[in-house]
Formats: structure tokens, sequence, C-alpha cells
């Protein structure tokens, strides 16, 4: 059964987190933050190499060869996959392992702010597996040098979701409560369109400007209406609206890059990829409502190389409040078809 493989999952986070924190307590900044390969999905950079060493090893070791064969699908493996334990045919493969050993690379390697290790298993049923298929997902903390606190969060489809926190120094473990928000409206909340890199940003600010004042009406002077937050770790935004920080986050890069009336528009900006969102499970087992950019289920490839936009609202009646307005705002952009 699909929870056999929580608790090695669960190992395999804590021994890639650890190791990563290790390995920059060691290195300088400038080691960590060097690009060990550009590869046509994204940046892979000396730190995440840290966690690509431990990953295959530790899959082949205690899943595969436990459990049955694994298609491993991740950044930094040849064509994005591979099938552990060697020698095995994909056709003989039991499962499907999307993994992310480190989600949010960037702010981790320069320590300002934790990273997230995402894993989403979907048991290989068809040849066509999508996001929709992931039956087990994990996500664990990879926090900062400094901080002594690890997040870890799991779901089975169909079974709700579980938190806890961990002290990496003492190991005491504590239960975390997945409450997210109840509010019904954005004022004096934190809602983002997320703008991270060159490319789409005035479009995408554009937008956010749009929709505060639709659903809030003109900026009143001296007064912030709601507040963002450009966390560049897809996990970790999930995260903020599972735990109750964020009421809205919209990743809209995909559509925005195509908008054929931007003067600034740039095509091969880049943006969030399946493996980004391979947890997503969790934050819909608590009951925040996650959609593609028209508002349906999202039904990502369970693939490296595809551009996903993705939407998330905290609560049914936040989506039934700012759903509509965003779909008629970027209909009216030519963003959707």
């Amino acid at each position: 059964m699909i929870r056999h493989l929580l608790e090695p999952i669960q190992a395999l986070h804590r021994r890639i987190r650890d190791e990563v924190v290790a390995a920059t307590e060691r290195a300088a900044l400038a080691h960590l933050s060097h690009v060990h390969a550009d590869d046509e999905g994204d940046t892979i950079y000396a730190i995440d190499k840290v966690a690509e060493d431990v990953l295959i090893g530790e899959v082949d070791r205690t899943i595969a060869r436990v459990f049955g064969g694994v298609i491993l699908v991740a950044e930094g493996l040849p064509g994005g996959r591979v099938v552990l334990p060697e020698g095995t045919a994909a056709a003989d493969a039991k499962w499907l392992l999307m993994v992310d050993p480190i989600d949010g690379t960037r702010g981790l390697m320069y320590q300002k702010r934790p990273a997230w290790i995402l894993t989403g298993v979907a048991p290989i049923e068809t040849t066509s597996l999508d996001l929709s298929d992931v039956a087990l997902a994990v996500q664990t903390e990879i926090p900062l040098v400094k901080q002594h606190l690890s997040d870890q969060l799991w779901a089975e489809a169909g079974r709700g979701a579980t938190g806890t926190r961990v002290n990496r120094l003492t190991g005491e473990r504590q239960s975390l409560p997945l409450r997210p928000s109840v509010e019904t409206t954005l004022a004096h909340g934190f809602a983002t369109i997320a703008r991270f890199f060159p490319g789409v940003r005035a479009d995408l600010a554009a937008l956010d400007d749009e929709l505060a004042e639709t659903l809030l009406g003109p900026p009143v002077a001296g007064k912030a209406q709601y507040f963002e937050d450009q966390y560049i770790c897809t996990g970790g935004q999930l995260y903020e609206l599972i735990v109750g920080h964020d009421r809205f986050v919209a990743d809209l890069r995909s559509v925005a890059r195509g908008n054929p009336q931007s003067a600034t528009r740039n095509p091969q900006s880049l943006c969030c990829h399946p493996y980004d969102l391979c947890t997503e499970l969790i934050a819909r087992e608590c009951g925040v409502v996650v959609t593609d950019a028209h508002g349906r289920r999202l039904r990502a490839p369970l693939d490296v190389d595809a551009d996903v936009s993705w939407i998330g609202y905290a609560n049914p009646a936040l989506r039934a409040a700012i759903e509509p307005v965003l779909l008629a705002k970027l209909r009216a952009r030519g963003w959707l078809a």
C-alpha cells in the first residue's frame, strides 16, 4: 500500500535536510551559489548537487528495492528521470516519485529564507500520469543555519494531512496545526501574484493592482489594503496557505509571458514546473483550493519540462470572491484562450 512509502520518504527528507544544512554550515556562500549546471528546466547550483547526491542512492536502497521498481523524476537526471533499481524496465515500475530535492534554492543558498524538499508519489496504473494522480505527498523544511526548527507535512489522498515540527538540535517533535485562513476577504491579509524574475513583472504587477482595486476599491491614503510575500519557493507558498499565513497566491507567469499586448514580455522567462507543485495534494487535503489558470483542477504532466500556472485560495469563500474577477481580467488581457 502507498502509505508504506511514507516512512522511507520521510527518512529520505531528513537525510537530505541534514546534509544540506551541514553543507551550508561548512561551505562559503560563494561556493554554494556557484552554478553547477544550466539545464533546460532551471539552473542547478552547487547546493542542489548536495541534495541530488543523496537522492538516487536513498530512493534505490530504501524504496525501489523494498517496494518495487520506481520511476524517479527530478531535475538533474538524464532526461529528467531514471528507473530504479538499475536494469528495471519502466513498464515494470510500480511507483512514480517526483522529487524536488531543494525547492527555494536561491533563498536558501544566500541564507535568506528556508527551502523545502518536495515529493509526490503516484501509483503507475496508466502511462499518462499527471499531478491529479499523486496519492501521497511529503514536504520537509530545510531551515536556515540559524534556525533550529523544521516543519514536515504529509498527506495521503482522501485521508487528510498531518504536520509536525521538529527541533533539529534535540530531536523533540510536536504536532503542527494545519489551519488555512477562514477569512473571506483579502483586506489586511497576505495575497500574492508571483513575479519573482525579470520578463513579465510589469504585466503581473499591473494585474495585481487592478485586482486589488476591483476587490477592495481605490487605495486609501496612508493605508495598505493587503500585503504580498514574494517567497521564491512554490512549496513554501503552499505551506503559507496551509498554515493560515496567506489567503491567496497566484503564479501566472506561464500565461502572462504569452501576452501579445505586452511590450516587455519575455517568452523565455522562467516559470513554475510540475515538480514545484508535486505536493499540492497536501494543500487540497487541508481545504485549500488549488486550480490551474482557468479555474480547473490542476493536471500538469509529471515531468521536468512543462510550464505551469496555478492559483491557490485559502478557502472556498475566497475563491468565490476572487476567481470570477481574476479570470475576467486574464481573459481581457488575452492571457487565456
